[in-house]
């Protein structure tokens, strides 16, 4: 048996500027994420998102951030800026998230009593669920919330999101071996202004959990080969 441990996915959310665009790419990040929703500090214009996302290699994916929009508001955000994936964060149903033809990331704001089994049987066409901390706005609040509320069969599709940092992300991997993580607050010298050395730093925490976990499933592969001869 070998081992099924597969690399934490990688996004840096909020980008504004083109030098902290860069920073996330250089340093390995497989997505980036652009803000639409007009209460945050971090929000650009379509316009503005495009001129980013025309920097952006093959293979990183150029992510839409919105929150209880209108239908053609989403759409033509997301022609406009040339969007390759949407994550929807407010009360958006299923049905209206089915009206796109760009995949989609349904956020879940993850509190005591949210059956995300059923939340993720709701939202069963989306690409991923994102899970972040309840907040009194949507997103962006920095705060890590009960890992303990994830059921392992909705880790392995999620996106763990909510208050991580280069020094938590790698216990959040080990404890649930996600699909992917999302980080905004936590590489930021201030909202909507990245820091490259923390970009950096947390990339590298993503990187060291990802080889400690595959080697503990290898080992315990192992074992249980062992028994079994």
């Amino acid at each position: 048996m070998t081992s099924s441990f597969a690399r934490t996915r990688i996004k840096i959310c909020g980008i504004t500027r083109e030098q902290d665009l860069e920073a996330a790419v250089e340093a390995g990040a497989d997505a980036v994420g652009f803000v639409f929703y007009p209460p945050s500090k971090r929000c650009i214009t379509p316009e503005r998102a495009r001129q980013l996302a025309d920097l952006l290699p093959p293979f990183v994916t150029a992510t839409g951030l919105f929150v209880n929009e209108p239908y053609e508001v989403v759409q033509r955000t997301a022609d406009i800026a040339r969007l390759q994936l949407l994550q929807l964060h407010g009360e958006e149903t299923p049905e209206f998230c089915d009206r796109f033809t760009l995949p989609y990331m349904k956020a879940a704001r993850v509190v005591p009593g949210l059956d995300l089994l059923e939340y993720g049987a709701k939202f069963s066409s989306a690409r991923s669920l994102l899970l972040d901390a309840f907040t009194e706005g949507y997103g962006g609040g920095g705060e890590v919330f009960d890992w303990s509320l994830i059921p392992k069969a909705v880790a392995a599709r999620a996106v763990l999101s909510g208050g991580l940092h280069a020094a938590n992300v790698g216990a959040g991997i080990k404890a649930l071996r996600p699909l992917g993580v999302d980080v905004s607050s936590g590489v930021e010298q201030a909202k909507g202004i990245k820091d490259a050395g923390l970009i950096r730093q947390f990339i590298a925490a993503v990187q060291v959990a990802d080889r400690e976990a595959a080697a503990l499933e290898a080992a315990a592969d192992a074992d249980l080969q062992g028994t079994k001869s």
